[in-house]
């Protein structure tokens, strides 16, 4: 499969403002040095990199300004001239920092953040990413304390509720099928940044009828999921379209406002063999194609409310299971 043919496509590829839609992709790594890691990827993107602070460098490329950073703020932001700090510590100077920059590549996860992307341009972080593995980058199967994920910040066609709810569905329909789908690493299996949403509001969410305005699909949400924790994080979103109301329930500072979903379940494996950029993203687009056909995304709620009924095929199937051959049947898969 060529990288120009990989990466699949959606159905809606334009907003409701007639613009391409676009997605941030946020990619989690070891295995190369900081600076390793910013000479490659300049290289790789054909960017100019600026260092804007210890452990923080831009990339200016023809797609944007991508990031590449250590994913640990109080490390990036380590002042040995703080007199807070231990004074054996600030004697030690830059051979302090030497032990602690050998020691944070080691077990905290380098990052790419890059800009939003045309859905078009996706090839090029399948090209890093297959790069990057030549490399020598290791993911998360590499220790015990990694979990290493690969983050996607895809843009909704339009923020309308009735859009909003249809992409929910779809994701609490396909949650175990995707969890399933990316192998998870025990490492991430054990964290609780991809927890799944509240059970109740799953429930509530999933009934037919449910027609609510923005007010309402928020409060609903919120309710029982007033954190950054769960596979598909709202929050985002919800401070984009009303921070004062995301913020009555949830006051983080790390949450950005933009107007996408942010898929925080599968994790970053760079380093198989078998694994690739465009295996996340096409599991990707069988969401999005089920959250625009109406027909068959009733379809799959009807099944998905009637899982837990007792009968011989739930007895004998898993929800992935039943997931995983309504797929296969409708040809997503």
């Amino acid at each position: 499969m060529t990288q120009t043919s990989a990466c699949r496509m959606p159905d809606i590829l334009e907003t409701s403002e007639g613009k391409e839609r676009r997605i941030g992709v946020e990619i989690e790594l070891s295995g190369l040095g900081y600076d390793e890691l910013v000479s490659l990827s300049a290289k790789l993107l054909k960017g100019i990199p600026v260092l804007k602070s210890r452990y923080v460098t831009t990339l200016k490329t023809g797609l944007g300004e991508f990031i590449v950073e250590l994913d640990s703020d109080p490390i990036k932001d380590l002042d040995l001239t703080d007199e807070r700090l231990p004074q054996s510590m600030r004697e030690l100077g830059g051979q302090a920092m030497d032990v602690i920059d050998a020691a944070a590549e080691r077990v905290v996860p380098l990052e790419i953040i890059s800009p939003p992307l045309p859905f078009s341009s996706l090839e090029a972080i399948e090209s890093l990413v297959d790069n990057l593995r030549g490399a020598g980058a290791l993911g998360s199967r590499d220790a015990i304390y990694f979990a290493f994920g690969l983050q996607l910040n895809p843009e909704l066609p339009d923020l309308e509720p009735a859009t909003l709810v249809r992409y929910l569905q779809a994701f609490a329909a396909l949650y175990d099928w995707l969890k399933n789908r990316h192998q998870l690493d025990v490492s991430r299996k054990f964290t609780t940044y991809i927890e799944p949403w509240h059970g109740r509001y799953i429930e509530h969410l999933m009934e037919d009828g449910y027609q609510p305005d923005l007010g309402q699909l928020m409060e609903d949400y919120l309710e029982l999921n007033p954190t950054r924790n769960r596979a598909l994080d709202l929050l985002p979103l919800f401070a984009h379209l009303d921070r004062d109301r995301l913020e009555r329930h949830v006051q983080d500072p790390r949450i950005k406002s933009r107007p996408t979903l942010h898929y925080r379940l599968p994790d970053c494996d760079i380093d198989n063999p078998d694994w690739h950029f465009y295996t996340v993203w096409n599991d990707w687009v069988v969401l999005e194609k089920l959250a625009n056909d109406p027909d068959d995304l009733a379809d799959m709620r009807r099944l998905f409310r009637e899982r837990r009924k007792l009968n011989l095929h739930n007895l004998t199937h898993s929800w992935q299971e039943t997931t995983h051959d309504w797929l296969a049947k409708k040809g997503y898969v």
